[in-house]
């Protein structure tokens, strides 16, 4: 059983999305571990601002099979993909980490990059896999959110 982190944000109706997609998550892979949900501003376009929170899962589904796992539901949640990089979501799931399989697997660059340029990742990464190390860096979570520096981005801790 593959122990995953994923990356869930939303800026239009945030938490009726997020909400729903831990629902449709739980339902999925039964037990999660949730960090706080984090708000912070559109990064890379002007819009709404964001909820981001990392999920822990497990699970027995290879990579490629997870990633069409949450395609549907960001499908389901109305995620648009003709649409720039950079944009509003209703729903976006990224799988940050797979175990600690590094490289392009079905797709997917293990581990995600944005976990260590983004404070939206990286601090909630930091609260739920605080004394796990990177893939790559082999230091722990907890040691890159001090590092980081956090004057880069802002975000704040919201009740979902």
């Amino acid at each position: 059983m593959a122990q995953v982190y994923l990356s869930l944000g939303s800026n239009i109706q945030q938490r009726k999305n997020i909400r729903s997609c831990i629902a449709v998550l739980e339902e999925c892979f039964g037990e999660l571990t949730l960090s706080p949900v984090y708000e912070s501003e559109a990064v890379g376009f002007a819009g709404d601002n964001f909820f981001n929170l990392v999920v822990k899962i497990n699970t027995e589904l290879s990579v490629g099979d997870l990633l069409v796992c949450l395609r549907k539901i960001e499908d389901d949640h109305g995620r648009i993909r003709k649409c720039e990089r950079f944009s509003a979501r209703t729903l976006d799931i990224d799988i940050l980490t797979y175990d600690d399989v590094v490289g392009t697997i079905d797709g997917v660059e293990l581990p995600r990059d944005e976990i260590l340029k983004n404070a939206f990742v990286l601090w909630p990464m930091a609260d739920v896999a605080a004394d796990v190390k990177h893939p790559l860096t082999h230091k722990t979570y907890a040691h890159h959110w001090q590092a980081f520096d956090r004057s880069s981005q802002r975000l704040w801790q919201v009740e979902l």
